[in-house]
């Protein structure tokens, strides 16, 4: 059977007015791939799938009931901070969205498994890799948070892990002078480009640095203008310059692979 140029892309050709999550496969004439993220999924879609994880249980359904594989979506909000939709709903305590999501193929996972209150699950898990309850879920939120956050029905698991310990451990961090933290907020520049900046603000007293159209994340301070973003305790975002404002930043991770200067 012979098809037509004509006929083979339109049938391959995005669907107009689409919707995220609801795009076909769509390739330019010629077999050459319309978008630079193929065959990987869309990054738009993917960033939905986890975002509407935490709290949409219709908007998951309908994504994960259209396209399976979403169960799995994994997004990284900044500087490594990745979440899988899964990790979203368990931190959430959103015990009818981790269900969707497990029927549809998402992984259990240790987190998951302390929020829904699989405490054989968990046991098994600190048993096996003795410490391993000090691991940090996404943001940084502990163990036992998730598991607190499972309300009622993980109650048992949240007494195994208190008389565990250290599954509440948080990433250390450093008060900062008033002072010190109004010398920050600007505009830091590292390119031509209109993306290419970072915004530095303070709300509700707390330090968040922002690049244009990506999320927003809080700073945690580790003494002398050292700084971590919230999730990533291995990166650090370090401030320098004297005067009242400072000049620039780099972020290391470990080792430096940006310098930003301010530009306001």
């Amino acid at each position: 059977m012979q098809v037509s140029r004509r006929g083979f892309v339109s049938g391959l050709s995005v669907v107009a007015g689409a919707t995220a999550g609801e795009h076909v496969l769509a390739w330019q004439e010629g077999g050459k791939p319309a978008a630079d993220w193929l065959p990987a999924q869309d990054p738009v879609v993917v960033k939905e799938m986890v975002g509407v994880s935490h709290a949409n249980l219709t908007r998951v359904r309908e994504m994960v009931e259209r396209q399976p594989a979403l169960a799995n979506a994994a997004y990284d909000w900044g500087f490594g901070d990745w979440e899988n939709a899964l990790g979203a709903a368990s931190h959430m305590g959103r015990r009818d969205i981790a269900e969707v999501l497990l029927a549809h193929g998402a992984r259990p996972s240790l987190f998951s498994a302390a929020m829904i209150g699989q405490l054989d699950v968990v046991r098994a898990f600190v048993t096996a890799t003795p410490g391993v309850q000090r691991v940090l879920g996404p943001h940084g939120i502990t163990l036992l948070a998730h598991a607190k956050a499972g309300g009622p029905g993980s109650a048992e698991v949240v007494k195994y892990l208190e008389l565990a310990g250290d599954a509440d451990r948080r990433p250390a961090s450093q008060p900062i002078e008033p002072a010190d933290r109004d010398r920050l907020p600007g505009e830091y520049s590292f390119g031509t480009g209109p993306k290419d900046h970072f915004i530095i603000d303070v709300r509700d007293n707390q330090l968040g640095i922002e690049r244009p159209g990506q999320a927003r994340r809080l700073l945690l301070h580790t003494g002398n203008l050292v700084f971590f973003p919230s999730g990533v305790p291995s990166v650090r975002i370090a401030f320098s310059g004297a005067g009242p404002r400072a000049a620039q930043f780099t972020v290391a991770d470990p080792d430096v692979f940006l310098t930003a200067t301010r530009r306001t």
